[in-house]
């Protein structure tokens, strides 16, 4: 029997958009275009098991061994720095994290700066490196609201097109680091099921090639 690798997709137009690259690899699971519910889907004749899970619970599954291999945001990785090996960069999904604040805003070093965010660790290291004195207000969502209101001056979120900011009268002021999406690995899965693996990071970066 073969050996199976196990897939975790991001759900979500980036998950469709990686699939694509599989499949055009030699990676193919038809059974997951099938219009219906299911979590899991697999391809015994190319030993391929793919299975959908939100985006920032990738990272996860593949550090802990349930998937082999994964597709996850450079954001989460920077702020969760899970325990995997990053193999590639797919240059899709590319956006970055960035500084944003309500327009004509000046800042201040001699007070604390307010900072809104939701990547808590970003954020501090960003400023550590800076020597600025920031206090960090966690939020979950519609960040761009803290600034408006008066809850931080700042915030750190990821920008794509920055129509949201615009909309709001926000604009960016510091881009921290580019986000894509990367490929990433479990250690002994790694390991154990290389030449699998190695095939496809192969076939993947062909795709890649002349992108970047």
């Amino acid at each position: 029997m073969k050996t199976m690798l196990n897939i975790a997709l991001p759900k979500g137009r980036l998950g469709e958009k990686v699939y694509g690259m599989f499949e055009k690899a030699g990676f193919e699971c038809p059974s997951i275009k099938e219009n219906n519910r299911k979590l899991i889907f697999e391809n015994p004749q190319k030993g391929v098991r793919y299975f959908w899970v939100k985006p920032s619970d990738v990272a996860i599954y593949v550090e802990h061994g349930a998937a082999d291999i994964g597709i996850a945001g450079k954001d989460i990785l920077l702020e969760y720095s899970p325990d995997v090996y990053e193999l590639l960069d797919l240059d899709i999904g590319k956006c970055r994290m960035a500084v944003a604040a309500k327009h004509g805003f000046r800042d201040s070093t001699q007070k604390t700066l307010r900072v809104a965010t939701k990547f808590t660790n970003i954020t501090k290291d960003y400023y550590a490196k800076q020597g600025r004195d920031i206090d960090i207000i966690h939020l979950n969502g519609s960040i761009e609201l803290a600034p408006i209101l008066g809850l931080s001056d700042v915030i750190v979120d990821i920008v794509e097109t920055g129509t949201t900011l615009k909309e709001n009268n926000l604009e960016v002021i510091e881009t921290i680091v580019p986000i894509s999406a990367r490929l990433i690995a479990n250690k002994s899965g790694f390991k154990f099921k290389n030449d699998k693996i190695e095939e496809l990071v192969c076939e993947l970066s062909k795709q890649t090639e002349g992108k970047q």
